[in-house]
């Protein structure tokens, strides 16, 4: 696929997601507890994340033949042999979108041989789509964003995510957020890593931090953040090959300190 072309992928892919958020919501108001079920200790789905799923694989088959998926409901075919493969989170937030918190997006990343080459994030309640085509631009709603500049703690207002299913860091966790509780101006925790890291990438946070995570539930976020100018890597700084056990996402002029104080308490 020649570069010029994935510009117009990506409004397509966009464009789809907001169409199928439409119909997230619609069904949201309709949702029963006979609807949801649980797939592991405080991991959730729901009939409606299955549809979005399934509409989304049909969707991108029809933009782009022969792709392989990794998807969080299983949908798709994963194919070792594709040029390209999707990474598709259908309702990332689902506790949230349970109990009809605003909170919850639908994540679709795409690769190349592997490396990480679009992000789509789209909001479903705000309806604000977070996407990126290139390393070097990204965009909500058809403007450009970049991360923030806040250099220190002082002013830093961060975001993460409290351990849910794996607490065997969770007291090097807790000491992690006393410290930061004390240094920043607050910690915010959304219940969703795609918009965590979409809005780190617009400049609303100053970074993002979270671990036991999936690729679907960041590679989006991931490509949309770099694309704005930010870092993203593991605890200890490795930048490659994230699959969201551990996952830093900053500024680049508040990311070495935060990198350390994370490193500090949370050492692989």
């Amino acid at each position: 696929m020649r570069e010029m072309n994935m510009e117009s992928l990506c409004h397509s892919v966009a464009a789809m997601a907001r169409e199928v958020g439409r119909e997230a919501l619609k069904k949201q108001k309709e949702l029963s507890a006979e609807q949801i079920e649980t797939k592991d200790f405080h991991d959730y789905v729901t009939e409606v994340d299955k549809y979005s799923e399934a509409e989304i694989v049909k969707r991108l088959s029809h933009l782009l033949p022969g792709s392989s998926f990794k998807a969080e409901e299983g949908t798709g075919t994963q194919n070792v042999d594709a040029e390209y493969e999707w990474i598709i989170d259908p309702i990332d937030g689902t506790t949230n979108f349970i109990h009809r918190l605003p909170v919850f997006a639908i994540s679709i990343a795409l690769t190349r041989n592997g490396k990480l080459c679009m992000g789509v994030v789209h909001e479903v309640v705000q309806d604000e789509c977070f996407y990126a085509w290139n390393d070097k631009e990204a965009f909500l709603n058809g403007k450009k964003i970049e991360v923030s500049k806040t250099a220190e703690f002082g002013p830093s207002l961060l975001a993460t995510g409290f351990p849910f299913r794996d607490f065997s860091n969770l007291e090097a966790y807790m000491k992690l957020l006393e410290s930061l509780m004390q240094k920043t101006s607050g910690i915010r925790r959304y219940g969703s890593a795609a918009v965590d890291l979409a809005y780190v990438a617009c400049g609303r946070f100053d970074a993002y931090f979270e671990y036991a995570l999936n690729p679907w539930d960041v590679s989006a976020g991931i490509y949309i953040l770099r694309a704005a100018g930010g870092i993203c890597s593991d605890f200890d700084a490795n930048e490659e090959e994230l699959d969201g056990r551990q996952i830093l996402a900053s500024n680049p002029y508040l990311y070495p300190a935060l990198q350390k104080e994370i490193s500090g308490h949370m050492a692989s």
